[in-house]
């Protein structure tokens, strides 16, 4: 099985991939000395690999690193790639959220959806990638104990009118955008020779 280091060092992220991935790859967490990686680019394609080949330049080998991007129709697709800095660099995940609802606070469209970009690199060079969408709204306020992130604000169109934060894993894994992205991955390294 291919040894893959895992290029997130978000915990709630970290087990949701693990979950993802379990018997298709063995991912090893990344090295805890490695700083954080700048998430620069102007694309969600461009911050994943950044992240990926950060890891494989420090590791030499294989990394598999993820980005994923809240675009709300009401705010032109923000917050799009500054999503978990919405609130500003050092954010909560309940101070972006605070700030979505607010910014949404006297609009009926509520259309969003949520975009992930699942990118496997080699020390060489070589990539898989892979992007999962998943369509829904934001609601009015915050719904449910689970999750990480938007997930208390975000109803899958696919869904029955819960949020993700309401849902059990299993359930926000079947349509997630992080599920349809890893689900890709999944069937691309199955036909993938040089895996």
């Amino acid at each position: 099985m291919l040894r893959v280091v895992c290029a997130s060092a978000n915990p709630h992220k970290v087990a949701e991939i693990a979950d993802l991935v379990r018997g298709l790859v063995d991912l090893v967490a990344r090295p805890i000395d490695l700083q954080d990686v700048a998430e620069t680019a102007t694309t969600l394609v461009g911050n994943a690999r950044l992240k990926a080949m950060a890891v494989c330049r420090a590791t030499n080998q294989p990394a598999l690193a993820d980005d994923t991007g809240l675009e709300v129709d009401a705010l032109h697709g923000e917050p799009g790639v500054f999503t978990a800095r919405f609130a500003g660099a050092n954010a909560t995940d309940a101070q972006n959220r605070a700030k979505l609802l607010r910014d949404l606070r006297d609009e009926k469209n509520r259309t969003a959806r949520f975009r992930t970009v699942a990118l496997l690199a080699w020390p060489d060079g070589r990539e898989i990638v892979c992007q999962g969408v998943c369509e829904g709204s934001i609601a009015e306020s915050e719904l449910g104990e689970r999750g990480f992130g938007y997930d208390p604000v975000f109803i899958p169109a696919r869904g029955d009118g819960r949020t993700f934060a309401q849902m059990s894993a299993a359930e926000k894994r079947s349509f997630s955008h992080r599920g349809a992205a890893f689900r890709e991955l999944a069937s691309r390294l199955g036909e993938s020779p040089t895996a």
